[in-house]
């Protein structure tokens, strides 16, 4: 934290502005060293000719003056917007070397910003979402919690149960007082139920904020030669995956990415359902139906040719799952109810399906009145706290002492969502993956 560091914070290669950021106690004197006196004014843009050690001109160039504690990192800070081409950059690094700051590690600036009480840890991880985003929904949860809402959260759970621990640890320190009415810590009851439902409510909501992050995942499932690979072509607008008539052709799983409903979808085309005829499609049969059994939502698509198929496949879906009734170029009469009729190869009937899949994305991962645990590490927390909290009110009555540390490790929980404890192994696994110069 006592270093300079500096980073190109645009992405390298030709461009017309190139922006290198500057934090840290030594960042004015640096900023002077190349950019001249009198120093720009602070927040304000100005216009500069930025020079070598040994004088010689490297570009004109704006200049940014970032004063502590008013930036982001809450030191100094200051930017060079330079002409974005490889030798400029190469060259204002270099000086900035020679001025003795050093290049910053991925996720340096924002892990100073978190250091500096400039953000908490979710509002690091949101920001670090955000400039990952590639859909509109990604962008939407990530400026959320950038702007505070899973901390809102956190941090109301966290003071309602500092509040209920104050009670149980009133009947703990104080059993004899006459101004501590008897039994206190059960005054703790309602108010540790009502943050057991809220938890409970965040955690029963099918992974909405991971989904959001990490893909809602479609597993196309179903007997050899349905359809599935033409299918999976259709809803991709590309080639993906090969189709032939040769049953077994797919023997792993194929997956696309596609946008829908303004969030990210995996697709995933699987091997067909049958008695395998060796160990490779064995092998491949076993991963469909695996990836069936991990996925958010099953299509099951079925040659509407094939009643035996349709039976089969209709015992595999469950109630939300789709079913799709492929080939109705070739049995145009054939129905199912609740099926999508359509024909993959010639695209008839695909867009009435893609409709439904969009709708069905949209409802599970659109924004709720809750805010969504956007990580893996939120639900373990979350977990952990609420498991700590059932134990904590089951013991109220018989065991104040006990119900007391059970809070007491909720609350440490809760404090490691947002990095208020000591949790270097999550800040450095958090920090690692952020881009350089952010």
């Amino acid at each position: 934290m006592n270093t300079t560091i500096y980073a190109l914070s645009t992405p390298p290669g030709r461009s017309g502005v190139a922006v290198v950021r500057l934090s840290g106690e030594g960042a004015g004197g640096m900023l002077d060293a190349l950019a001249g006196l009198p120093r720009a004014q602070a927040r304000r843009a100005a216009l500069r000719t930025i020079r070598a050690a040994d004088a010689s001109m490297i570009d004109r160039a704006l200049v940014l003056w970032f004063p502590a504690p008013a930036s982001f990192t809450g030191e100094d800070c200051a930017e060079f917007h330079v002409h974005g081409g490889p030798a400029v950059i190469e060259a204002i690094l270099a000086a900035l070397d020679e001025a003795g700051a050093v290049p910053a590690e991925p996720g340096e600036f924002t892990r100073r910003a978190f250091e500096n009480d400039k953000l908490d840890l979710t509002e690091a991880e949101g920001l670090a979402d955000l400039i990952e985003a590639e859909t509109e929904g990604q962008r939407r949860q990530a400026l959320a919690q950038m702007s505070g809402s899973l901390r809102e959260l956190y941090d109301g759970w966290r003071g309602d149960l500092i509040s209920a621990m104050a009670s149980i640890e009133g009947e703990i320190d104080f059993p004899d007082e006459e101004d501590v009415p008897d039994a206190l810590s059960h005054v703790a009851y309602a108010p540790l139920s009502r943050l057991i439902t809220s938890m409970q409510a965040h955690l029963d909501d099918g992974r909405r904020g991971e989904r959001v992050r990490t893909g809602f995942s479609i597993a196309l499932i179903g007997a050899p030669n349905a359809g599935k690979s033409s299918l999976l072509n259709k809803l991709a607008r590309r080639e993906a995956a090969i189709v032939t008539d040769i049953p077994g052709t797919t023997r792993d799983v194929v997956e696309v990415r596609v946008i829908m409903a303004g969030f990210p979808v995996i697709i995933s085309d699987t091997a067909g359902l049958r008695e395998a005829v060796d160990a490779i499609e064995a092998e491949g049969v076993r991963r469909a139906l695996d990836r069936a059994d991990n996925a958010d939502l099953r299509i099951g698509v079925v040659d509407a040719r094939s009643e035996k198929d349709l039976l089969d496949l209709q015992g595999r879906l469950k109630d939300d799952d789709l079913l799709v009734l492929n080939k109705l170029d070739l049995a145009p009469d054939r129905n199912a109810d609740g099926a999508y009729r359509l024909s993959a190869k010639s695209g008839q009937g695909v867009d009435a399906l893609e409709a439904r899949i969009e709708s069905i994305v949209r409802d599970r991962l659109s924004a709720q009145e809750l805010p969504a645990l956007s990580r893996a590490r939120h639900r373990r927390a979350v977990e952990s706290a609420l498991a700590s909290l059932e134990r904590c009110r089951e013991r109220l009555a018989d065991a104040p002492e006990l119900a007391g540390e059970d809070a007491r490790l909720a609350v440490r929980a809760l404090e490691s969502l947002t990095g208020r404890v000591d949790v270097e192994d999550i800040l450095d696994r958090v920090f690692s993956q952020f881009c350089i110069g952010k």
